[in-house]
C-alpha cells in the first residue's frame, strides 16, 4: 500500500502550480534607456507596462489601444502619476561624481520602444522621458534596482545612434555597470562606447549580456512561464526513462531555439493572439497523449517539435523588445536559450524528486501519469478557451 503522504506529494506540488496557472504573461520588466547623441545632452527614457500597477502583474490583462480609448481623462492622468511613483520607488539613477539624481519624467502613452500605437494588438505602455545636459566633469552613469522593487530593470544605452553592446538585466537590489562618460561631457569632441567593469567584476560586454539573458531565460520559465512549465511536465509524465525524456527535451529545445531566433531577428512575426491559444492547446494535446497514447514513438517527437516551434514564438518577446546590435543579439539569444534549458531541467528535476518514491510502473501510471495528465489537460483546455475569447 502506498503511504498517503507519498501519494499526495506530487499532487500537492501540481495543485500549487495549477492554482496560479491562469498567469498568461510574464511579469513586465522596466526598461531604462539612455540616449547620448554626442552634443552634450542626454535623453533618458523609462517604459512602464500598466500591468505593473496590479497586485499581480502576471494576472493583469494587457492594455491595448481600444482599452486605452475607453479610459476617461482622469484614469489616464492617474496612470501617469502611478508610473512616476513606480519609477521613484524602483529605480535609482546615479551620475558620477555628482551622486544620485531624481529625473522628472514626463509620461505619455505609446507602444513599446516608444513606437506609435497603430494596430489593435499593440501593447500600450507608459513611456517617460527626461532630458538634461551632460555637464563637464561627469565621469559615469549607472542605475540600481531597489530592494523594494518586485520587478526587473533593464539597463540599456544608445550612443550616437549605436546601441551599446553591453546590457544589464537587474533583479531587485542589483546595480548596473557604470557607463564611461568622460568623452561625452558637454563641449568634449569625440566619444567612445565604453563601459567600466561593474562591482561584480564582470569580464566584458559579451559576458555581461550573456549572464543577464541567461538569468532572464531561466526566470522566463521558473517561475514566470507556467505554460511552459506545464508543457515540460507533460513531456516528463510520458516516461521517466532517460532516453525518451532526453530525446523529447532535445527536440523541444531545437524547435523553440529556431523560432526564438527567427522571431527575435524579425524574420517571423505571429500575433500573440494566435500564439498563446496554440501554446495552451499544445499542453492539452501532450497531456491527453500521455493518457490515450502512452507509448513513446516518433510521432511523439513530431508533436513535440511542432509545438516547440510555437513555444519559441512565445519566448521571443523577451528579446525582440530590445534593439540590440547583431553581435550582442547573438550573445543574448545564446544566454537566453541556456537559461531556458536550465529552467526546463529544474522543472524535470523537481518532478523526478516528487515522484521517485513510486518505482512500480503500473502504480506510477495509475497514481501519477493519468490523474496528473488529466489535471494538466483540463486546465489547458480551459486556458485555451480563455485565450481564444480574450
Amino acid at each position: 500500500m502506498i503511504p498517503r503522504s507519498a501519494q499526495g506529494a506530487f499532487f500537492v506540488l501540481l495543485t500549487l502550480l495549477l492554482a496560479t496557472v491562469a498567469r498568461a504573461h510574464p511579469v513586465p520588466d522596466i526598461p531604462v534607456r539612455s540616449f547620448f547623441p554626442g552634443d552634450g545632452t542626454v535623453r533618458l527614457t523609462v517604459e512602464i507596462d500598466p500591468r505593473c500597477f496590479d497586485d499581480d502583474p502576471a494576472l493583469a490583462p494587457t492594455v491595448v489601444p481600444s482599452r486605452l480609448a475607453s479610459y476617461p481623462a482622469e484614469r489616464r492622468a492617474a496612470l501617469q502619476l502611478q508610473a512616476a511613483d513606480l519609477v521613484r520607488r524602483c529605480v535609482e539613477f546615479t551620475f558620477e561624481p555628482v551622486g544620485r539624481v531624481q529625473p522628472e519624467f514626463t509620461f505619455a502613452f505609446t507602444g513599446k520602444n516608444g513606437a506609435a500605437l497603430v494596430g489593435e494588438e499593440d501593447v500600450v505602455v507608459l513611456t517617460g522621458e527626461w532630458r538634461t545636459a551632460v555637464a563637464s566633469g561627469l565621469t559615469g552613469w549607472r542605475i540600481r534596482s531597489t530592494p523594494e522593487s518586485k520587478l526587473s530593470v533593464v539597463f540599456q544605452n544608445i550612443i550616437r545612434g549605436e546601441v551599446h553592446p553591453r546590457l544589464a538585466v537587474l533583479f531587485p537590489g542589483e546595480s548596473s555597470f557604470t557607463l564611461d562618460l568622460t568623452e561625452l561631457a558637454a563641449g568634449t569632441p569625440g566619444g567612445r562606447i565604453a563601459g567600466s567593469v561593474d562591482a561584480a567584476g564582470s569580464a566584458g560586454d559579451g559576458w555581461s549580456t550573456f549572464v543577464s539573458y541567461m538569468r532572464q531565460g531561466y526566470v522566463h520559465v521558473v517561475p514566470e512561464g507556467l505554460d511552459h512549465i506545464l508543457f515540460v511536465l507533460g513531456v516528463f509524465l510520458l516516461s521517466r526513462a532517460w532516453r525518451p525524456l532526453l530525446a523529447q527535451v532535445t527536440t523541444f529545445t531545437l524547435a523553440h531555439s529556431v523560432t526564438l531566433a527567427l522571431a527575435t531577428l524579425g524574420v517571423v512575426h505571429v500575433p500573440s493572439a494566435i500564439v498563446e491559444p496554440i501554446i495552451a492547446a499544445s499542453i492539452a494535446v501532450v497531456a491527453l497523449e500521455n493518457i490515450f497514447r502512452p507509448r513513446y514513438s516518433r510521432w511523439r517527437l513530431l508533436v513535440i517539435f511542432v509545438f516547440g516551434l510555437v513555444h519559441g514564438l512565445g519566448f521571443a518577446g523577451a528579446l525582440s523588445d530590445l534593439a540590440l546590435p547583431r553581435a550582442s543579439l547573438a550573445t543574448g539569444l545564446l544566454g537566453f536559450n541556456v537559461g531556458v534549458e536550465g529552467g526546463q531541467l529544474a522543472v524535470i528535476g523537481a518532478a523526478f524528486l516528487a515522484t521517485c518514491w513510486l518505482r512500480n510502473p503500473e502504480l506510477y501510471r495509475r497514481w501519477i501519469v493519468i490523474p496528473g495528465s488529466a489535471c494538466i489537460a483540463a486546465v489547458s483546455v480551459w486556458w485555451t478557451i480563455q485565450r481564444v475569447l480574450a
